[in-house]
């Protein structure tokens, strides 16, 4: 039996091997971040009840199916920059900044762990700034610049629903 060797192409992008290992591993944590949000807000869309419900219920929708949409897309740009995306539980727990949360809050406190997830999931995002800009790499920046705008929006949404 012959062994196949695994053959690596180079990339050759116009970003250093050393910057692209960098801005995949904090991809990597923002993807963990992210699913972590998704599953939260899943959960919650599932779990929601009291007066607000159908509010409520429908807004955890409306965020968790973006927040699917853009899982690929963070891991996407990993591949393209020629790393693997992380893609266990295991590995997500390791790297997320976000906690689960047991049980199940109540409403208001849903949208309290929300909030605080969605702004966790921000700076995980702004992190990577520095080393995305100085190896001028303009579409994960792009990528950043989305998702942050996306997280701070829906936190102040969030936070709105807490406000009198």
């Amino acid at each position: 039996m012959t062994s196949k060797k695994s053959k690596r192409i180079s990339i050759d992008i116009g970003i250093s091997e050393s910057n692209r290992e960098k801005i995949a591993e904090g991809l990597s944590n923002l993807l963990a971040d992210s699913y972590t949000l998704y599953m939260m807000t899943h959960n919650f869309h599932w779990n929601v009840k009291g007066p607000q419900f159908n509010t409520l219920h429908t807004m955890f929708m409306t965020q968790y199916t973006e927040q699917w949409a853009a899982l690929d897309v963070i891991a996407e740009r990993i591949r393209a920059l020629g790393y693997p995306a992380p893609g266990t539980y295991s590995e997500f727990i390791k790297r997320a900044s976000i906690k689960e949360v047991n049980g199940v809050p109540k409403a208001e406190d849903m949208i309290r762990h929300l909030v605080k997830a969605q702004e966790a999931t921000a700076k995980t995002a702004r992190k990577l700034f520095p080393v995305v800009d100085a190896s001028n790499d303009q579409p994960t920046a792009d990528v950043l610049t989305q998702r942050i705008d996306v997280h701070e929006k829906t936190a102040w949404m969030l936070r709105s629903l807490l406000e009198e």
